[in-house]
C-alpha cells in the first residue's frame, strides 16, 4: 500500500511538471521488504514470513546478535589492525552477511519516452540491483553511488520489482565495523530524454575571493547546435546575485560537453569561512526555442582561498588556519552505517563546541549530506577515497586497479564543489605494503591516480597519510619514496619528525593525519603550530570495530562515549583548541592506564570518571584539564591543593594531584587568571536516584520519515544531580508518527542490542534516538524502570522545509 501511495504522488508530480521543469526527483527511502540471508532472484516471496518492512537509510548488521570469540580465537586485538586474531573484533563482532531489499513500483504510461534513472548512494558493502529478475547493475565499492538508466527497462503502466543484493561477506576485509544495506538515500530520477544535465554536471571554483567560474555538463541527443542556458547565483538570503541567459555552442562529436561559463565577477562577496560559513547557489536550466525550462540543476558553493605551504601549512582567503580535528569512521554510534543526517549534525555541533574545526574522513568517502553540514557549520574537511590500494580492502569483486578509474572521477565529480573540502586524500597507511601494484611502494600507483583526479579538480592538493612505520627502505631518517610524491606530506602520529624532514626538505608542508589520545597535549603543542597545518586525533568519538578485546564491541580509547557523552579528557582538547575560553574540569581516576600497542603506536590512558560517591577516607588521583594559570582543590570549603600551570608541553593543561582523600560533600577545581577566579567546576555527592529526568536534544524534529531526535534520559536524585550507581533496566515506548531507530547508554563492553526498545542505565545515563514519520504528530516517548515512577516526553514534528540541495545527476 505505501509503493501504491507513493506512485501516486509520483505520477501526479511528473504530470504537472511538464509545467516548468522536466527533471523530478523522488525519493525511494520508505517501503522496502528486507529479508537477511541470500534469497533467490527467481522465486522471491515478500510474503514468506521472512521478511520485514524497513525504511532507508538501513543498516541490516546492526541489529545482528553480538558474535563473541570462539575458544580458538584470541580475544583480544593488541597485535593491532594488521593482525587480527579474533575473527570478528575488527568488525564489531557482527557476523558478516547478506540482505536482500525489494520494492514494487508502477510507472505511468505518460513517463515514456523520459529518461529514468535509479540513483544510490551507496550500497554497503557491494551490492548488486536487479529488475523484474534481471541483474541491471550494481557496485563494487558502497562508499560511492551510481545511476542505472532503466527507461528502456521497464513495464509502464504495470508493476515492476526492484531487488538490491547487498553483502558484507567474500572477498573484502575492512578493519573495521562498516554495517550493511542502503545505508545511504535511493531515488528515482526523471528527466528530458534528449537534451539534460549529466551526472554531477556542475563544477564550480573561485579566485581571488569574488570571481566565480562555472562548467556544465550537457547532454545532446539532438541536432542542435547551440544550447540556451540560464545560470542564476543566489546568496544565503536567496537574492539573486547574478542571472543570465546565454546560447553556448555544443560540439555534436561527443554526445556529453562540458561546457565553459563566461567568469562571473560577485559584487561585494560573501567569504566563506570557518566563522562565517556563507553558501551561495548556483542553478542552471536548460531552456527550448520558446524559453521554457526543459531541465535544471544546482549546487551550493562558497567563495574562498585555500592556500597550503610549508612556511604557514595552511590559510583560508589569507588568514592562518590551523586545523584542530578527528578522524573517524563513517558510522554513527548505536544507528550503525545508516547516514542520517541529523545524527551527522548533532556530532559536528558537539565537536565545534568542543573547538574542533576539522575533520578526515577516514577511510573513505562520507555522505553527501555530511559534506553539506561541513558547507553549512564551516569545519575543514580532508576528503579520503581508500584505505588500502589493495583489493581485499575496496571491496574485493573486482581488481583495485580496474577500480579505482571509475571511483575516481566519481567521487571527485560529486564533492568538487563544496567549499569545506580543502584537500584530497587518495589512500591511508599503505607504504609498508610490498603487494601494491608495481612493487614500489605505491608511487607508480599514485603518479597513475594523480593526473585523473587534476582532470577533475585542479585546485586542491593531494596526499595519502603515512603509516607510522613506513619509512624510507634504506634508513628511518628519510621519508617513504611515497610521502615525496605527494603535495602535502601526511604522517599518522610521527610529528616529531617534522623538524628534521623540513630541514631536509623544506618543500614539504607538514599535517599529522592522525593523532592518538596517550599523547594529547605533545602531540599538539611540540609542533610549530605556525608553520604546520594542523592535526586530526584519532577516534575521539567510540565507534563500533576495531575492539582491543571481547567484551568491548569497538573502539573505546575516543574523548566522547559512543552515545556522545564527553568523557573528562575531552576538557584537555576543549582547552587546547579554545585558548580564548577559560576552561577546566576533573576526571577522577577510576583505573590506572593500561599500556597497549596499536600499528606500532603505544595506547594508555586512565580510566576516569567525574562523580564524588566514593570510600570515605580513601585517596584518589585527580587530574584538572585546564588552560587557566593556577588551580586551587577544594574539598568541602578548604583548599587541599594548589598548582600552576606550565608550559612544558608534556604537562601542559594536565595538571594531576595525588592521593587527595575523599570525603562526602564536594570537590571543586578553581581557576585564576591574573589572581583573579575565571572558572570553576565542582563535582558533588548525590543522594540516592528518585526519579528520570528526560530531555530532548532539540526543538526542531521534521516529518520527512528521516529526521532524528535524541533524548537523553538521567537517574537523578532529590535535588536533580544525576546518580552515577544508577544501572537500573529501562523500558521504551513510543507513540505518535515515530519510532524507536536506537537505545545506547555509551558502554561499548554491554552486551546490550541498540536496536532493542528497552536499555539499562551506565553511569546513570541512557539515550533513545526516534525517528520521525512523514505525517507532523504529537509525539510521546514514555520511559519506564524498576524502582522509578514512569516518566513522559512530549514532542511534535512539523512539516520539513524544502531542501536546500537540487543537483542533477
Amino acid at each position: 500500500m505505501r509503493n501504491k501511495l507513493f506512485f501516486a504522488a509520483l505520477l501526479i508530480a511528473s504530470a504537472t511538471s511538464t509545467l516548468h521543469a522536466q527533471r523530478t526527483t523522488e525519493s525511494l527511502n520508505f517501503g522496502w521488504d528486507f529479508h537477511r540471508g541470500n534469497a533467490d532472484i527467481s522465486n522471491i516471496n515478500v510474503n514468506d514470513g521472512t521478511w520485514q518492512t524497513v525504511d532507508v537509510p538501513h543498516d541490516f548488521q546492526i541489529s545482528q546478535d553480538w558474535v563473541p570469540p570462539s575458544a580458538d580465537e584470541k580475544e583480544n586485538n593488541s597485535d593491532g589492525a594488521s593482525n587480527f586474531k579474533s575473527r570478528l573484533s575488527a568488525r564489531g563482532f557482527k557476523e558478516m552477511g547478506d540482505g536482500w531489499y525489494v520494492k514494487t513500483i508502477t510507472p505511468a504510461e505518460s513517463l515514456k519516452g523520459k529518461r529514468i534513472l535509479l540513483d544510490f548512494e551507496g550500497i554497503m558493502y557491494v551490492g548488486d540491483v536487479y529488475l523484474n529478475g534481471k541483474r541491471i547493475g550494481g557496485t563494487d565499492y558502497g562508499y560511492l553511488g551510481f545511476d542505472i538508466d532503466i527507461s528502456k527497462l521497464l513495464n509502464y503502466g504495470q508493476p515492476n520489482t526492484i531487488a538490491v543484493h547487498a553483502s558484507t561477506s567474500g572477498p573484502m576485509n575492512s578493519r573495521w565495523y562498516t554495517g550493511g544495506g542502503l545505508f545511504r538515500d535511493v531515488n528515482l530520477i526523471t528527466t528530458p530524454a534528449d537534451i539534460y544535465f549529466a551526472r554531477h554536471p556542475l563544477f564550480v571554483t573561485t579566485r581571488d575571493n569574488h570571481l566565480v567560474d562555472l562548467q556544465i555538463e550537457v547532454a545532446n541527443y539532438t541536432k542542435r547546435n547551440e544550447i540556451k542556458l540560464r545560470t542564476t547565483i543566489a546568496d544565503q538570503q536567496g537574492n539573486i546575485v547574478y542571472d543570465k541567459t546565454a546560447d553556448m555552442h555544443f560540439n555534436r562529436k561527443m554526445r556529453t560537453n562540458e561546457l565553459k561559463w563566461e567568469t562571473i565577477d560577485i559584487a561585494e562577496p560573501k567569504l566563506w569561512s570557518c566563522e562565517t560559513p556563507h553558501l551561495y547557489t548556483a542553478t542552471v536550466t536548460i531552456l527550448d526555442d520558446n524559453g521554457n525550462e526543459t531541465d535544471r540543476t544546482s549546487t551550493r558553493f562558497g567563495i574562498r582561498t585555500i592556500e597550503i605551504g610549508p612556511d604557514f601549512g595552511l590559510k583560508v582567503n589569507g588568514k592562518k588556519v590551523l586545523l584542530k580535528g578527528i578522524a573517524n569512521h563513517h558510522t554513527l554510534g548505536a544507528l550503525g552505517a545508516a547516514a542520517y543526517p541529523r545524527a551527522m549534525e548533532k556530532r559536528i555541533q558537539m565537536l565545534r563546541d568542543f573547538g574542533f574545526n576539522h575533520i578526515r574522513t577516514s577511510h573513505n568517502p562520507y555522505s553527501t549530506s555530511f559534506l553539506d553540514l561541513c558547507d553549512q557549520y564551516g569545519i575543514l574537511v580532508l576528503d579520503e577515497l581508500y584505505d588500502k590500494w589493495l583489493d581485499q580492502y575496496t571491496g574485493g569483486r573486482r581488481p583495485w586497479m580496474e577500480q579505482w578509474p571509475t571511483d575516481l572521477p566519481e567521487w571527485i565529480k560529486r564533492d568538487r564543489n563544496h567549499p569545506s573540502i580543502i584537500a584530497w586524500s587518495l589512500g591511508n597507511e599503505l607504504q609498508t605494503y610490498p603487494n601494491l601494484p608495481f612493487g614500489d611502494w605505491g608511487v607508480t600507483p599514485y603518479r597513475m591516480m594523480k593526473p585523473v583526479l587534476q582532470r577533475y579538480d585542479n585546485t586542491r592538493k593531494i596526499t595519502v597519510a603515512m603509516h607510522p612505520r613506513g619509512r624510507s627502505l634504506e634508513t628511518d631518517s628519510l621519508p617513504a619514496p611515497l610521502v615525496m610524491e605527494t603535495d602535502i606530506a601526511a604522517y599518522n602520529y610521527r610529528y616529531m619528525y617534522f623538524p628534521g624532514d623540513g630541514r631536509r626538505f623544506p618543500w614539504m608542508t607538514f599535517y599529522q593525519s592522525e593523532a592518538n589520545t596517550s599523547m594529547m597535549g605533545p602531540n599538539y603543542y611540540e609542533m610549530d603550530l605556525d608553520k604546520v597545518m594542523g592535526l586530526a586525533y584519532w577516534g575521539q568519538i567510540d565507534y563500533l570495530g576495531e575492539s582491543r578485546g571481547w567484551p568491548a564491541k569497538g573502539w573505546n580509547d575516543g574523548s566522547f562515549d559512543i552515545s556522545l557523552q564527553p568523557k573528562p579528557i575531552a576538557y584537555l582538547l576543549r582547552s587546547m583548541f579554545k585558548p580564548e575560553e577559560p576552561v577546566v574540569h576533573i576526571g577522577i581516576v577510576d583505573t590506572k592506564a593500561d599500556e597497549t600497542e596499536w600499528n606500532g603506536i603505544i595506547f594508555s590512558n586512565d580510566g576516569m570518571s567525574e562523580h564524588w560517591n566514593r570510600t570515605a577516607g580513601k585517596k584518589y588521583n585527580i587530574n584538572v584539564y585546564t588552560n587557566a594559570e593556577r588551580i586551587d582543590l577544594i574539598v568541602n570549603g578548604k583548599t587541599v591543593a594548589q598548582q600552576q600551570n606550565t608550559t612544558d608541553p608534556k604537562k601542559r593543561n594536565k595538571l594531576r594531584f595525588n592521593d587527595i582523600e575523599y570525603q562526602p560533600g564536594y570537590i571543586e577545581a578553581v581557576a585564576y587568571n591574573d589572581g583573579k577566579r575565571v572558572a570553576s567546576h565542582r563535582i558533588e555527592t548525590t543522594g540516592k536516584a528518585t526519579r528520570l529526568k528526560l530531555t530532548a536534544d532539540t526543538t526542531t524534529w521534521k516529518a520527512d520519515g528521516q529526521d532524528l531526535m535524541h533524548v537523553r534520559i538521567n537517574a537523578v536524585d532529590s535535588k536533580g544531580r544525576r546518580t552515577w550507581s544508577a544501572q537500573q533496566k529501562l523500558n521504551f515506548t513510543v507513540e505518535g508518527d515515530a519510532s524507536i531507530v536506537a537505545v545506547d547508554n555509551g558502554n561499548l563492553n554491554s552486551d546490550e542490542s541498540f536496536t532493542s526498545t528497552a536499555r539499562s542505565l551506565y553511569n546513570g545515563s541512557a539515550l533513545v534516538i526516534l525517528r520521525a514519520g512523514q505525517k507532523p504528530s504529537n509525539i510521546t516517548l514514555v520511559v519506564s524502570g524498576e524502582g522509578f515512577k514512569t516518566q513522559k516526553i512530549k514532542l511534535r514534528s512539523l512539516t520539513p522545509s524544502p531542501s536546500p540541495r537540487g543537483e542533477g545527476r
